[in-house]
């Protein structure tokens, strides 16, 4: 490709140099792109085709007809010969395995070396279309640029199609869901029981699938007591660092509290479960809770608020550094002191960015697991007592989906639904954010 690369500017350069309609150097993009082009979009779809004709051609031969008609038998047998052709193992635990590998080896090449081959001449001719169109008058520039804004495209478009699959998927199986229990009760149930039972005549062998403990909890914890700590104290951090602190003490204050954002998750669970939580239980003791548990929303909320605060501080700090210096300096030639500058003029004027920022980190609340299951606990509590366990949805998405699973049950479909719910809140919540970024942005612009 270096070489056609190369042989093409050199072209370019015969061809007339600056009479060309473009620059040598994209005709030999063009050429390039017209050989590479086909060629690797060929080897994309090549590949899974060629696992089913290796997958055919194994099964075909005289030792592959020999295998065992038990289909799941037969499939872990072709399993163990693949990875030992591959060289991911010496031996398989089927003695048939170890037998099949070569067949498998010299399939694998036999149909590699053919799309390696297709490849090659695909290459072959994009190569000599791309050099048949070069000339003087030729548009390569524009050509070249058609391609980048193809690919381009193709990259946006990767989130969207995405998005767009995430959604169909949950809606369908919540769609399965919905077709096994009521709408409303799951909407507005307040008793939340998927285990359903193997015989009818068991207790509870429908269920409860109420989602409301589950959507309280997720609120409680995520939006109620790690933004009442995550909020004022990065807020606050933002105030210091960018109006208050030396250049020198932020340069170390900065690093250092954006450290919290890198620490694992589940390195802050640890410490919610074994130094916050009983924490939290002796203080509820002491002023007379008796239901104060070591495992409460309390002390999941505390700590998912240190956690999520980097998320306010860092956009917070941004918005803020980004007001322009006229305003301060209006603001204080007009008498104001430096508090009320910051309090009526910076922080308005910084407000879509400080928005910005706890939205994200209402988000990241809401989607924490692993401090909820450590801390808080797996009770579906309907309660505002902080002292007791709750749950929350992401958590028993994760306890709905451990194990193994039938994805045709209610108990497991639930899950989908709880997702697909959760999705819709978020949609309204990213909503609400952005009418209220624009109404202060068209205020303050």
């Amino acid at each position: 490709m270096a070489g056609l690369f190369a042989f093409n500017r050199a072209k370019g350069l015969r061809l007339g140099g600056a009479r060309l309609h473009s620059l040598p150097v994209y005709h030999a993009i063009h050429a390039a792109i017209w050989a590479a082009a086909p060629a690797l979009l060929f080897l994309m779809i090549w590949a899974p085709v060629q696992n089913g004709l290796v997958d055919q051609a194994v099964l075909a031969s005289p030792a592959g007809q020999s295998l065992p008609d038990f289909e799941m038998q037969r499939d872990a047998i072709i399993s163990e010969a693949r990875e030992i052709a591959l060289g991911l193992r010496e031996a398989g635990f089927n003695p048939e395995s170890t037998t099949l590998a070569p067949v498998y080896a010299s399939a694998m090449s036999r149909y590699a070396m053919a799309g390696g081959a297709a490849a090659l001449v695909l290459a072959l001719v994009g190569a000599f279309f791309g050099l048949r169109r070069q000339g003087v008058q030729f548009r390569a520039r524009t050509s070249v640029e058609k391609w980048v804004m193809g690919l381009l495209l193709g990259a946006s478009l990767i989130a969207i199609l995405t998005t767009l699959g995430i959604v169909l998927s949950l809606l369908f199986e919540s769609l399965m869901f919905f077709s096994k229990v009521n709408v409303g009760e799951f909407l507005f149930g307040t008793t939340w029981s998927p285990q359903t039972a193997i015989r009818a005549d068991q207790a509870g062998s429908s269920g409860a699938f109420g989602s409301v403990p589950l959507f309280w909890g997720t609120i409680f914890i995520g939006a109620i007591i790690a933004m009442i700590v995550a909020i004022p104290l990065g807020l606050m951090s933002a105030i210091f660092l960018t109006q208050y602190a030396p250049q020198k003490l932020r340069a170390w204050l900065k690093p250092m509290l954006e450290i919290l954002a890198g620490v694992p998750t589940v390195v802050y669970g640890y410490f919610a479960a074994l130094t916050v939580a009983p924490m939290i239980r002796d203080f509820g003791i002491s002023i007379g809770v008796s239901s104060a548990s070591s495992e409460s929303a309390l002390a999941a909320g505390l700590v998912m608020g240190i956690m999520i605060i980097p998320f306010v501080s860092s956009m917070a700090d941004d918005s803020i550094a980004a007001v322009p210096q006229a305003m301060r300096d209006g603001s204080l030639a007009l008498g104001a002191t430096k508090s009320e500058t910051i309090r009526k003029v910076i922080l308005p004027a910084a407000l879509p960015g400080v928005v910005g920022g706890v939205l994200l980190a209402v988000s990241r609340a809401i989607g924490e697991t692993m401090i909820v299951v450590m801390a808080a606990g797996l009770a579906a509590n309907l309660t505002i007592n902080p002292f007791e366990s709750v749950t929350t949805v992401t958590t028993q998405i994760v306890q709905l989906l451990t194990g193994d699973q039938e994805f045709d049950s209610a108990k497991t479909l639930a899950a989908f639904a709880l997702g697909l719910l959760l999705f819709v809140i978020t949609l309204i919540l990213n909503l609400i954010a952005l009418r209220v970024v624009r109404k202060y942005r068209e205020a303050y612009e």
